[in-house]
């Protein structure tokens, strides 16, 4: 199984960012300050936009060593020769995601109940997002909120590492990586904030001590 670290695990949005260039500086801020992994997401935005974005993305993330994640396409992955790719339930199966991206690739997948989790291949998948945890208006095709009590529930039952999404802030790292969670998988806390290097800095120092407190370590 390909491994990264997901402590804070940044989700961009084009509209909160201000768009590519907004994407790219907010990408830049939160990975020199606590960000361990980032993911490309822009539904509406055609491909070769995608595309320039995520060779942008990646110029900036590489010197750092913080991987970048294409969301729903596979093309565009190995066009701008992305670290990994994020499918949903209803985007390309795992197993064609997997054919396409290659064998070194990350792949994340979206889950959001049992029945899913229990179709996970984790000699395709490397990791999940389980949500949401709470309402969000930055996905409105979510499935229906979990909770902190219904994300435990499935991440006691995890086959691979898992970060908890949907409306997640610092506040909760605690109790979500008490549950289970590897990361916080965040959108909004991060991006559209005054500071944004500031915001990843407060939510990897509050995972780290959600870590301490629960017996995890750093």
């Amino acid at each position: 199984m390909r491994t990264a670290d997901l402590s804070v695990y940044l989700v961009l949005d084009p509209d909160m960012c201000g768009g590519a260039r907004g994407m790219v500086l907010t990408a830049l801020a939160a990975a020199q300050n606590g960000a361990t992994i980032v993911q490309l997401r822009a539904p509406n935005w055609k491909k070769r936009a995608l595309v320039e974005c995520g060779r942008e993305l990646k110029k900036v993330l590489a010197p750092l060593g913080v991987p970048l994640i294409i969301n729903d396409h596979a093309d565009v992955c190995v066009a701008c020769d992305a670290d990994g790719l994020h499918v949903g339930q209803k985007d390309l199966a795992p197993a064609d995601a997997r054919a396409i991206i290659g064998a070194e690739r990350l792949l994340g997948l979206s889950v959001s109940c049992a029945q899913e989790l229990d179709s996970v291949d984790t000699a395709l998948v490397d990791h999940l997002g389980i949500g949401p945890i709470f309402s969000t208006a930055t996905k409105t095709d979510a499935a229906a909120a979990l909770g902190i009590e219904g994300f435990a529930a499935l991440a006691a039952r995890k086959p691979c590492p898992v970060v908890a999404i949907g409306s997640v802030k610092a506040n909760l790292a605690q109790p979500l990586i008490a549950a289970g969670a590897d990361g916080l998988a965040v959108v909004s806390a991060i991006c559209g904030q005054p500071d944004p290097g500031r915001a990843a800095q407060a939510l990897a120092q509050a995972v780290a001590d959600a870590r301490r407190a629960v017996g995890r370590g750093n």
